[in-house]
């Protein structure tokens, strides 16, 4: 998953608004549709579902005659944990210290 595709995903308002539906539940891709019935197109959906799937944010699935669209809230979480730690410059000793004791960890077996 780049970092890029993630941000670019982030970037426009209806995708950040799929996201928030997709948060507690999955939806098939007519329900996320009828959300937007009144301000955007069904190829328009199609087309934000797509980038959130090319960029490793949402799962689709078929069932049935059914797509089905959900969140992969570990993906979107850990690209945005990721990226706060490598700008952040609070973060960067404790990563180093995390590293460390990861290292003594495989050099040293508990008893």
């Amino acid at each position: 998953m780049s970092i890029d595709k993630v941000f670019e995903a982030l970037s426009s308002a209806p995708r950040r608004l799929i996201l928030a539906y997709l948060s507690k539940t999955d939806m098939t891709a007519g329900e996320i549709v009828q959300r937007f019935a009144d301000v955007m197109s069904q190829p328009a959906i199609s087309k934000h579902l797509s980038i959130l799937e090319n960029a490793g944010l949402v799962w689709r699935e078929k069932r049935g005659q059914n797509v089905h669209y959900g969140l992969k809230q570990e993906a979107l979480a850990n690209t945005l944990l990721g990226f706060v730690g490598e700008v952040c410059p609070r973060s960067r000793p404790l990563r180093r210290e995390s590293a460390a004791a990861a290292r003594r960890k495989t050099i040293t077996p508990p008893a």
